[in-house]
């Protein structure tokens, strides 16, 4: 194999490297679909936010609102792709519902070692929130 062959094949496999890396780190979430469904009860209505998709799983949050309050959030779907994901989606989702509720918005702050997870919470819920025409 030539030397300048070589030097070609190592660059190439390098950026695509670097490339699959910068993917990982700066993972944004998406939405699989903005689909919300909303379900209306009298003065109570809940909205079911759309998946999130992360890197370790999905995200995906229901909000229930009387007379224009948050009442309760609940997190339907969390990452799970292991028991360290798992366990900080539990913790996140108690700290994230905690903060909403307090709040009255989606715009909390990031629980710690639970970043994308807190970040897909925030936008499936925005997006639920949106959908009921809730401007907080």
């Amino acid at each position: 194999m030539s030397l300048r062959r070589i030097a070609v094949v190592t660059t190439a496999t390098l950026l695509a490297m670097l490339a699959l890396l910068a993917a990982k780190a700066g993972h944004k979430a998406q939405a699989a679909g903005m689909t919300v469904t909303i379900v209306t009860q009298g003065q109570t209505r809940t909205a079911t936010g759309p998946q999130v998709v992360l890197a370790h799983g999905i995200v995906q949050v229901q909000v229930t609102v009387v007379g224009g309050r948050i009442t309760e959030v609940k997190a339907l779907q969390l990452p799970h792709d292991n028991p360290d994901s798992w366990s900080y989606s539990n913790r996140a989702a108690a700290t994230l519902r905690t903060e909403v509720l307090a709040a009255q918005s989606a715009d909390v702050n990031v629980v710690s070692g639970a970043t994308y997870t807190s970040r897909g919470y925030a936008r499936s819920l925005q997006a639920a929130l949106d959908a009921l025409g809730m401007k907080v």
